[in-house]
This record gives C-alpha cells, structure tokens and sequence, in this order.
C-alpha cells in the first residue's frame, strides 16, 4: 500500500507539472480507440446494407453510397491524425516529465542525508537515474492512457447501442469495464510480486557487475574471481526467473481477453438475434451492433503490459519520493564575536543505531585557533566533522560555525579541465588568481609542464594527477575559496613523508585570520596545533594547550608518520 501512495505522489507530480499536455493526450487516445471502432462499425452497415440494397433494382438505385463512404474516409483520416497528434502529445509531455523529475532528483540527492548513502553504492545510483525513472512512464503511457482511452470507448460505445436498445447499450457497456477492467487489475495484482523479484534482481545484476568490473584485479588476488562471476549469473538467473514468469502471466491474461471477447461477440450475436427476430432492429444494425462489439473491447487489451509492469513502477516510486521531498540541509548559524564554531549541547546518532553517538556535546573553538582532535577508529572524529559541514543533522542542539572550506581524506576531482576543478571554489578567480593559489600549493610549476596548462584536462576523479598532486590541487581550491575556517579530515593520510610536509607547511603558513581544525590520525598532522584534544565514545576525554603537560606525551601517542 505505501509503494501505491508513492506511485499517487508522483502522478500528482506529473498532472502538476503537465498538467494539460497529459489530458490532451488522453483526450486524443479517446478519439483515437472511438474512431477506430465507430470506422469498423460503419463499414459493416455499410456493406450489410449496400449488399441488400443490390438485391434489387429499385433498392440500388435508391441508397446512397456517398454519405456512408464520406463517413468512412472522415473517421480513417481522424483515426490517422488522432493517433499521430496522441503520439506527439503523450510521448512528448512523458519525456518532458521525466527529464524534469531527473532534475529533482539531482537536487535531492544532493542533500546529504541522501547523497551520501547512495554515494557508497554508485550502481544504485545510476539504477535510480535510469531503469526507476523509466520505470515510471509505463503507468501515464501504457496505463493511465490506454486506460482513459478503452473506459470512454466502453461507455460512448454503450451509449450508442443504447440509442438502438437501452438494455443492449448498458449490458454491451457493462461487460466491457468488467472484462476489461477486471482482467488488468488481475494481472497486477498476479504480477506485482514477479515484478518486484525482477527489479530487484536487475538492480543486483548491475551492482554485482560493476563490482566485477571494477575490482577484477582485487577479486583475482584475493581468488573471489569466480565466486564474483557466480554470483553475478545467479542475478541473471533470478531475473531470467521473474521475466518467464511475468510473460507467462501476460500471455495468461492475454488468453483472457481473447475468450472476453469471444464471449462477448456470442453474447451480442444472441442479443441481436432476439432483437432481430422482435423487428427490433434491421440487418444493416444488427451488423453494426457485432462490429461494435468485435471491436469495443480491443482497447483494453493495452492495458496488459501497464499491468504487467505496475508493480515495477510502483516500487521504482516508492524508492524516488524520498529525494522528490528531502529535508532540507542543516542550518548552521553564524558563532558570536571571537570563536570561529560552538556546537553546544548536540545530540547526534547515526540512521539505525540505537544509542547517540553525542550528547550534550559542547565545543568552542576561537577565531585564528588551531585545534586538532585525535582518538582512535569509531570515537567520532569523522562525524564530528560532518556535523560542522553540514552533512549529517543533529537530533538537538546548536551548530554555529563561521564559512567553512574543507579539505578531506578523499580528493573529489572532476572529468574536466584543471582550470574547471579551480573555479569551483572560485567562479569569478581570474587566471592570475589561479595561478597564485597554484604557487602557494607548490603545485605551479606541474601545471605548467603539462599540455595546455591550467586547460589541460583531467580524467574521471582526477586522473592524470599523481595522488600528491591530487592533494595539492585540492589545497589549491582550499586557498581559493578564502574561507575564515578550515576543516582538514587527515589531510595527508597515504601521502609520502615529502609531498605531506609539503601540503603542511602551506597549511601552517597561513596567519592567524585563518581558524584551522584537523582531524588527524598522524603526529604530523597535529603538531601545528594550538590545542589538543582527545575523542572518545562520543566526548571529550582530554585536552591539552601547547606547553601544558600531556601535550607532547598526547602528541607521541599518535602514529608516526
């Protein structure tokens, strides 16, 4: 039930969005499915009554051919462009819908609390963008659509007949929303746990195939390389599993239209019969009213593989609201006069656990400080910094830090030139910025030696830089942004001994305007700093100034490096 609220929230989205392009197109689809069946209805009075008419000599030279032939080609020619303008309409307003919906999505899972968990799986990322976006065009195209369309021919189809008999019209009406109807609603019903299988099993076909892919050379060390393979072909036999039995469904339902519409025609055939023989009706109507019938119930057989694929498309939704309404991001006010960031009184937990990991956490640190908090694997250090970032929210308490810059463990870099991964801390840096932040982060004369210099491209995550390089030009991006706070999470973990006090001096030769708060790992990372201070379960466990004692024992404690 809470995957078919979803799918209502996204179909309100749609109708908000397109509201009138959507109702077009199933105005047009109507018109379409009706002149379909009005055109074979003609066409049978038509020739039922031309073939009597031709009987005799006085009756062929008394009917007239024009008028129903003229009708005929009218209804050909609006089917045509019925069918073209339904087309151009629906498949243009569901693509503007869903590249739009894309574009919310980017924006919601830009917010931390959602970016971040996919961020760890990009497979399931890349499954949302795609295969669950797409999944949702079935429900406006090949359900709501063939729906609208197939109910409005039923009963303008109903109304008709009824204008020869009330009773045929209504009973002709009645059994084709129960027959065309029913049957889909339960095919949906029959499929949505296949449905649901199918999803999951493409979704961890593609998981376990970029994981093939990407750590071959890890799984083959390590001797997982089949055992990777295997599990992957096991995706690919649970999805084969859910198809066959999907299409094993579809053709089940399809039988059921096929025996609908055979009881349907013999059902109009006695009817017509009984109305014939009272002088109720003529044979040129009696003819009509089998055309109708043959025909009437077409229309609903495309609501089969709507049908087939709701549940996807359900689940699919259920999956994407989140990001259509994320919570908005953290606000982190401005600190008073003299610290650079507070947090008082902050209760924080991870999604899942059962205790917090903070609380009633306080901490102050002044403006031109330097603080560097140390501890060991799970005391906090990491999320401490995501709080002052804004990626992680507080259950409670108060954030307040000055603009911040941040410099992490991993070095994000885009598939663009250095010049782009420069401006991102700075749009409006001119080049003798750029280059200036370059000279500072000792990383000008690499640029220089490199074809095109600052145009010169990178690759995916920065490829084409060495991982000190790497480093240094995000230092660079730090020194351009010309933020009064800078967050360091273990700015030379991994780095060689060289390009680490490299990046150090350059982070430690900035003056005291310049708040810098370290999560270090390393005695090197926090030997610059003012003050110390250990983490553990979530509080302060020490603190230590430069001179005080426990200050250099705290420093010897770290690791080397």
């Amino acid at each position: 039930m809470r995957r078919f609220a979803a799918l209502g929230r996204v179909l309100r989205l749609f109708l908000a969005e397109r509201r009138g392009l959507l109702l077009a197109g199933a105005a047009l689809a109507a018109v379409t499915a009706l002149a379909g069946v009005a055109l074979l209805a003609l066409s049978g009075w038509f020739i039922t009554a031309t073939a009597l008419a031709g009987l005799t000599l006085a009756g062929a030279l008394a009917f007239d051919v024009f008028q129903p032939g003229a009708g005929i080609r009218f209804l050909a020619i609006l089917r045509t462009g019925a069918r073209y303008g339904e087309r151009v309409t629906s498949h243009d307003a569901t693509l503007g819908l869903l590249a739009a919906l894309r574009e919310r999505l980017f924006r919601g899972y830009a917010v931390p609390a959602l970016g971040q968990g996919l961020e760890r799986r990009p497979a399931r990322l890349l499954f949302r963008l795609t295969a669950d976006v797409d999944a949702l065009d079935s429900v406006y195209l090949r359900l709501l659509l063939p729906g609208a369309a197939a109910a409005a021919t039923a009963l303008l189809a109903g109304a008709g007949l009824a204008l020869l008999d009330p009773r045929l019209g209504a009973a002709l009406a009645g059994l084709l929303l129960a027959a065309g109807l029913g049957l889909p609603l339960w095919l949906a019903r029959a499929a949505e746990r296949s449905a649901r299988r199918r999803a999951a099993a493409l979704e961890a076909l593609r998981a376990r195939t970029v994981d093939l892919v990407a750590g071959q050379v890890a799984l083959l060390m390590a001797g997982r390389l089949g055992a990777q393979l295997a599990a992957a072909e096991e995706a690919e036999a649970r999805l084969a599993e859910a198809e066959d039995a999907l299409h094993r469904l579809e053709t089940l339902a399809g039988l059921g239209f096929g025996a609908a519409a055979a009881l349907l025609l013999a059902g109009a055939a006695l009817a017509v019969a009984g109305l014939a023989e009272q002088g109720a009706l003529s044979a040129p109507q009696a003819a009509l009213v089998m055309m109708v019938a043959l025909a009437a119930l077409e229309p609903f057989a495309a609501l089969r593989r709507g049908a087939v694929e709701l549940g996807r498309s359900a689940r699919a939704a259920a999956r994407l609201t989140p990001a259509l309404d994320p919570p908005p991001a953290p606000v982190i006010a401005a600190p008073p006069a003299g610290l650079a960031l507070r947090l008082r009184g902050v209760t924080f937990r991870h999604e899942g656990a059962a205790a917090a990991l903070f609380r009633g956490f306080d901490l102050e640190v002044a403006q031109g400080e330097r603080v560097a908090v140390i501890g060991a694997s799970g005391a906090g250090k990491s999320s401490l910094l995501a709080l002052l970032t804004g990626e992680a929210r507080p259950e409670a308490g108060e954030i307040a830090a000055l603009p911040r810059a941040v410099l992490s463990q991993r070095v994000a870099l885009f598939q663009d030139s250095l010049r782009g991964n420069l401006l991102l801390a700075r749009p409006d840096a001119d080049d003798a910025r750029l280059w200036r932040a370059l000279e500072e982060a000792g990383l000008a004369e690499v640029v220089r030696a490199l074809p095109g210099g600052l145009d010169a491209p990178l690759g995916e995550g920065g490829a084409g830089l060495s991982a000190g390089e790497a480093r240094r030009l995000a230092l660079a991006r730090l020194l351009l942004r010309d933020a009064p706070l800078w967050l360091l999470d273990e700015p030379t973990e991994a780095l060689d001994d060289e390009n680490a006090r490299r990046i150090l001096t350059r982070i430690n030769a900035q003056d005291r305007r310049t708040t810098i708060f370290t999560i270090a790992h390393l005695r090197r990372e926090a030997e610059g700093a003012d003050r110390l201070l250990r983490l553990g379960q979530g509080r302060i466990l020490g603190e230590w100034r430069r001179g005080e004692a426990g200050f250099a024992a705290a420093l010897d404690a770290l690791r080397p490096g």
